[in-house]
């Protein structure tokens, strides 16, 4: 070989080694490997950081907290949280939790069972916080017992048997440290400061918490930024702490074609859920855009119509008008109401037949759920029932076409709904359409979300609603939906000890019997035995029909397959399991 050429090659291969040398250098002084980053989007901003207070859902809480027991979101089955293990006495009535060792809220402070009795007994049973969480935990009218015995050792008791006491420990724990004083200050109301506290306007970093994320910041209108939480006491299978992703975004865009448009763009990294009328136009776009569009079964969700039954008056003005308040209050208005909604019409127009039809208050995931095969009454659209019904009712259609009561009134009252939501606008315009064939009027009125909640929850003065409300495998967690006394008993609604109080209101006797029928179902330990008792509250409630069930959505989402692993599930979606999920860089 000439020495030039030698000389050349062995020049390149100084370079190419110095420069490997230089590569080696400065990769050995870089701390980390580059940030991963999830962004994914919601509809709404919070209405609270405070666990204890939300009514909401989605909400920041699952990823925020975690519970004695923790719910797996792939089959709904039980796993350790921040109890390592438990034991159940032979009575069913006592169960004993062992904490998992060096605990750590997100301050670095330690959490131990101190923290778990104060988040019971001062803040879960505390009568003086509205929250839901007491209502799932009732036992008819009374309440477990919960206390800390030593650091690590929680015993909690129950007077009587309570199948779902060991899945409701799955409520968050809350710091003590942070939140006690709290509640020993009030206001000049003699309420506790605890319930002014951690609003949205608090700064993140002040908000403790235990689960995989914690919030590093919220800018209201635009987004909430969740950074990992370095003393989440979990680890993956090869020991490395999780969550395996630095930080998550959720973008707030209450427009769902704007959502679309930065899916589409690469702005997002998820689309959950897809709304209907987007599915083909993804699906299409699904290998190029390079992501994957899961589905399964509907989702963990129930869609309704339902009306004001509150027949109390505040400050002497009824809250429902009594004209509308007697039709409201006739079953046979509800039930002539349900038969003229087309709802395989609604699947078929709003969800564009990603969609199926619902008809009971428990999700068909639940072993508990009763089918129309098992003796579940449906109401399949059939104009000429609801004429007969509205017909025994004593209404009668005049010469204009127009429905009219007994004294000659003209049906027409006013349906409100999220109107954040295009798909709850598209049926409320269908089931609109539907009634106008019986000479009904409803004025069909979308306003925002937060306007639907403080008319639900404070003012409780409307007619006539379209919304949905989530639940899981266990139907006791929709206690409070069927608790007279409940946080979420929509339809016939108790105001909370800090509003003006209502008098006159009345509960019906089927309304009693469904609450009656779900205590004892929740006291009865074999689940054959459970099934019939809930069988009979699903036949109930839909004999009686509080709530006129509608359609639900097929889950679908659409992830970029730079996210894995993804385990998609009916019951938790495509990121239940987002502490695990890690994200690699765009081919």
């Amino acid at each position: 070989m000439p020495w030039r050429s030698w000389f050349v090659i062995s020049l390149r291969r100084w370079l190419a080694f110095c420069l490997a040398a230089v590569l080696l250098v400065a990769c050995g002084r870089a701390s980390a490997p580059p940030r991963q980053q999830l962004i994914a989007s919601v509809r709404f901003d919070p209405k609270t950081f405070n666990y204890a207070l939300n009514e909401e859902s989605p909400n920041v809480f699952g990823l925020l907290y975690e519970g004695l027991v923790h719910v797996n979101g792939f089959d709904g089955s039980l796993e350790p949280g921040l109890a390592e293990s438990w034991q159940i006495s032979p009575d069913r009535l006592q169960v004993i939790f062992q904490l998992r060792p060096d605990l750590r809220w997100s301050d670095g402070q330690p959490l131990t069972a101190a923290d778990v009795d104060f988040t019971y007994n001062r803040i879960y049973f505390n009568p003086k916080v509205p929250t839901g969480a007491r209502d799932i935990l009732r036992i008819d009218q009374d309440l477990p017992t919960v206390r800390a015995a030593g650091d690590r050792q929680v015993i909690v008791q129950t007077p009587r048997p309570f199948a779902p006491l060991l899945r409701n420990m799955a409520l968050p724990i809350l710091p003590q440290h942070a939140l006690a004083t709290s509640l020993e200050q009030t206001d000049s109301q003699g309420n506790p400061a605890f319930l002014s506290t951690w609003g949205t306007e608090t700064d993140p970093k002040q908000i403790i918490v235990n689960g995989p994320f914690r919030l590093q910041r919220y800018q209201p209108g635009q987004r909430i930024i969740f950074e990992r939480n370095p003393y989440f006491y979990q680890r993956d299978r090869d020991g490395s702490p999780l969550p395996k992703i630095d930080r998550l975004v959720w973008q707030i865009v209450e427009n769902s074609d704007t959502q679309l448009l930065q899916f589409r763009s690469g702005d997002l990294d998820v689309l959950e859920p897809i709304q209907p009328g987007d599915f083909s136009l993804l699906k299409r776009e699904e290998q190029r855009g390079n992501f994957t569009i899961y589905s399964g079964g509907p989702e963990p969700l129930t869609v309704y119509l339902t009306f004001n039954l509150n027949q109390g008056r505040r400050k002497g003005k009824p809250l429902v008008d009594p004209i509308k308040s007697a039709w409201f209050n006739d079953v046979r208005f509800r039930q002539a109401i349900a038969y003229a909604i087309d709802r395989p019409a609604i699947v078929d127009t709003a969800y564009r037949g990603l969609g199926v039809v619902v008809n009971s208050l428990i999700i068909p995931q639940s072993p508990f759920y009763l089918s129309p095969e098992e003796g579940l009454p449906v109401y399949n659209f059939n104009q000429q029932k609801a004429e007969a019904l509205l017909k025994e009712a004593g209404f009668q259609t005049d010469a204009e076409g127009q429905l009219r009561d007994r004294q000659g009134n003209p049906v027409r009252f006013t349906v409100i709904t999220n109107a954040e939501n295009p798909v709850r606008v598209a049926m409320g315009a269908r089931i609109k359409g539907d009634l106008a064939r019986l000479g009904i009027q409803v004025d069909f009125t979308p306003i925002a979300f937060s306007s639907v909640i403080d008319r639900l929850s404070n003012q409780l003065d409307w007619e006539g609603l379209i919304l949905g409300l989530t639940s899981n495998i266990e139907p006791n967690s929709g206690a409070n939906v069927w608790n007279p006394q409940g946080s979420l008993h929509l339809f016939n609604q108790q105001p909370s000890e800090s509003q003006a109080p209502i008098e006159g209101q009345q509960v019906a006797p089927w309304e009693a019997e469904i609450y009656r029928l779900f205590v004892a179902a929740a006291q009865e330990l074999n689940d054959d035995r459970r099934k019939e008792i809930y069988g009979q509250a699903q036949r109930l409630a839909q004999q009686y029909l509080p709530f006129i069930y509608l359609v639900n959505r097929q889950q679908i989402a659409a992830v970029r397959n730079t996210v894995t692993p993804i385990q998609f599930s009916e019951l938790g979606g495509a990121l239940w399991n987002t502490e695990f999920v890690s994200v690699s860089a765009d081919d």
